[in-house]
């Protein structure tokens, strides 16, 4: 939702109005779609990771506005909280050196911005929740100083209409409640995007879904949240409860959440923005009177679907369409939203190379495994992986004719089935081989020695409760340390637990 909007009151006729235009633009791409007006396929991928500022006390720093003058760079962009940055990574193209290139630019841009965050003794932390966040952190007065944060924060509360609940048992339980969404921004994910044609965007959709719960399995990274030890991955319950606008009478009626992970396997994009304008009524009712999308058509133009395109925006799912004009050309992306920051660029890179070839090989199967798996299966997984992490056991298609679905540890189903697989697909996109064998040793290695972020936060942290350290000092002095690994760039699975001169 990166445009600017200015903050403000709607009349009630804004909503009629965005109504019919939210049709007029879905219209307008079902034209698009039948007219195959789209660009051609060019094999790119783009990269955004979001992150965090702070201290070397290891507790979080709220001037990203400061911080991002400092850095002057388009490159990184405000996020919702004031200790949130983002940075984007150019498009590039799937084949060759990609892996490798993609590594270099990280660690130069990312050094880059925490010296400049350092002078302002403050540091860039990539890492899915921040342990040393504390309630207090994520309040109202603590969201970036944008329009467009206000404004979404004031519709959301308003369609709500009381407080946000946030309760998650895991390990330990949290309750507590939230007068805004700002415990949203405790999330720090990465997203991957990928360009498609029309023809083959519900393959790739479908495989990002089936192999959602894998990526969060191997790339589990946030399992602390206001001193609480929850899930290891902790990041979709809160982002879920933190963004949602159904009061309980609505999540007893069946109303689906803003943030979901689906309902069903897709046969086009127009599947899924048409759920959208079915299921999610507006937050911004915010019209772009210039455009008549249908008219554009007539006229043999390419509408910008702004409406279409800003309502998509404020529906959360973790694999999203995305439509997008580059040049007066078309294109539909598929964004994956799944994994968390961090923990270092190597590890990021892993799961970066493990996504796109497993989700180019899946989707090219003759019989592909959404054909196996029922939907409501993958949904299940992704719950499971969320609470387990590494040690998640998932629902999966039998290999070979014997058919139906069995249970299969994540690490055992990565290592046997899905990691060839994915090499097979890097393989399709002409990635160097030796690349490719170096990022996917890196998920290999976490599933031969069970160990990613989630795993190595947490054992650290009981290290320190075992050394008399309380609570939290304990997810202090486990920040810090993480902090250390992550700027010192060797892969999570071989970081060791505990600290320096304790006996681990």
């Amino acid at each position: 939702m990166g445009e600017k909007v200015v903050a403000g009151g709607f009349h009630l006729s804004d909503r009629q109005r965005y109504r019919r235009k939210l049709q007029q633009c879905l219209a307008g791409l079902g034209r698009l779609l039948a007219e195959k007006r789209f660009d051609r396929p060019k094999n790119l991928m783009g990269l955004e990771i979001e992150l965090n500022l702070a201290g070397s006390d290891g507790l979080p720093r709220m001037m990203n506005a400061e911080v991002l003058e400092r850095i002057a760079s388009q490159d990184f962009q405000t996020e919702l909280g004031m200790f949130n940055l983002e940075v984007n990574i150019v498009p590039h193209r799937l084949s060759g050196r990609v892996l490798d290139q993609l590594a270099e630019e990280l660690r130069t841009g990312l050094g880059y911005a925490h010296r400049k965050a350092v002078e302002l003794g403050s540091g860039i932390v990539m890492i899915g929740i921040l342990p040393t966040l504390a309630q207090d952190d994520l309040v109202s007065a603590n969201l970036s100083d944008v329009d467009r944060y206000t404004l979404l924060n004031d519709q959301i509360v308003a369609a709500r209409g009381e407080e946000f609940a946030l309760d998650i048992e895991g390990v330990e339980r949290l309750t507590c409640t939230s007068a805004s969404i700002a415990p949203e921004a405790a999330c720090t994910s990465v997203q991957l995007h990928l360009q498609v044609t029309p023809a083959r965007f519900a393959d790739v959709w479908n495989a990002a879904q089936a192999v959602a719960a894998v990526q969060v399995a191997v790339g589990a990274n946030s399992p602390f949240l206001f001193g609480r030890e929850l899930w290891r991955e902790s990041r979709p319950p809160l982002f879920q409860q933190a963004t949602d606008t159904r009061p309980p009478e609505l999540q007893a009626q069946g109303v689906r959440p803003r943030t979901w992970f689906g309902e069903r396997w897709v046969s086009s994009a127009y599947d899924l923005f048409e759920e959208n304008l079915r299921y999610f009524p507006a937050l911004l009712p915010i019209c772009d009177e210039e455009e008549d999308p249908l008219r554009v058509l007539e006229e043999g133009g390419v509408p910008r679907l702004q409406e279409l395109v800003l309502h998509n925006g404020t529906v959360y799912r973790w694999n999203r369409p995305v439509y997008a004009v580059v040049d007066g050309v078309p294109h539909l992306r598929v964004e994956n939203r799944v994994l968390p920051a961090g923990p270092t660029v190597t590890d990021v890179i892993a799961n970066v190379a493990f996504y796109y070839g497993l989700v180019r090989a899946l989707a090219e199967e003759a019989r592909p495994v959404w054909s196996k798996l029922p939907f409501s299966a993958a949904a299940e997984n992704f719950d499971t992986a969320c609470r387990h992490g590494i040690d998640a056991e998932l629902r999966w298609p039998r290999p070979g004719r014997a058919g139906g679905i069995t249970t299969v540890p994540a690490v055992k189903l990565v290592r046997d089935e899905l990691l060839p697989l994915a090499a097979a697909g890097l393989d399709a996109w002409n990635v160097e081989p030796a690349d490719r064998d170096f990022y996917l040793g890196v998920i290999e290695e976490r599933c031969k020695r069970r160990v990613n972020g989630a795993t190595w936060q947490a054992d650290t942290y009981h290290r320190a409760l075992e050394a008399g350290l309380g609570r939290e000092a304990a997810l202090a002095a486990t920040t810090r340390r993480y902090c250390e690994l992550m700027h010192l760039g060797e892969p999570v699975h071989t970081w060791p637990v505990g600290f320096p001169g304790s006996r681990s």
